[in-house]
This record gives structure tokens, sequence and C-alpha cells, in this order.
């Protein structure tokens, strides 16, 4: 039953992190292309869930635990500089 379960979120996460590529790829414009960091933070948390479910909490599924909280918790700061990064070249007429 728990193998089942890792497999279901597994797929959810993969499938997740494959609709957010999919994303970035057909956006052309590099802001619009920023709002596909939010399910790929949610695909990230998904496959480990996955991990945890499957492992437990051994020494991979805290692993994977603490690199979900590493995203979960980066991520909007990169978006959030990457973002104004962006504007600024775009004032400036760089981009």
């Amino acid at each position: 039953m728990r193998s089942a379960i890792a497999w279901v979120l597994l797929g959810a996460g993969g499938a997740l992190q494959l609709l957010a590529v999919l994303g970035v790829v057909l956006l052309r414009d590099a802001l619009d292309r920023l709002h596909y960091l939010g399910p790929a933070t949610l695909a990230t948390a998904l496959v480990a869930a996955a991990v945890v479910v499957r492992e437990s909490f051994s020494l991979i599924g805290i692993s994977a635990l603490l690199l979900a909280a590493f995203v979960l918790f980066s991520g909007p700061l990169l978006a959030h500089v990457t973002g104004g990064a962006i504007l600024q070249a775009q004032r400036r007429g760089d981009g």
C-alpha cells in the first residue's frame, strides 16, 4: 500500500514538473516564465513526500524533506530577485 501511494505521489510530482517545464518553454517573456516556479515547488514537495512515504524518516527521507524545505523557502526569494533584475535590465534598455 505504501509503495502504491509513493508511486502516485511521484507520478503527480513528475507530471506537475513536466507541465511547469512546458510552460517555461512555451512562454516568451521571462517575467511570465517566473510564474512557473510555484508549480515546480509543489512538484518538489510531492516528490519529497513520495520519498518519505516509501523510505519513512530515514536518512534519505529526512534529506528529501530538507531539500523540499530549502526549495520552498528559496524559491520565492529567487523569483523576486530574478524579476527585479529583469525589470532593471528592461528599464536600462538591455533586455
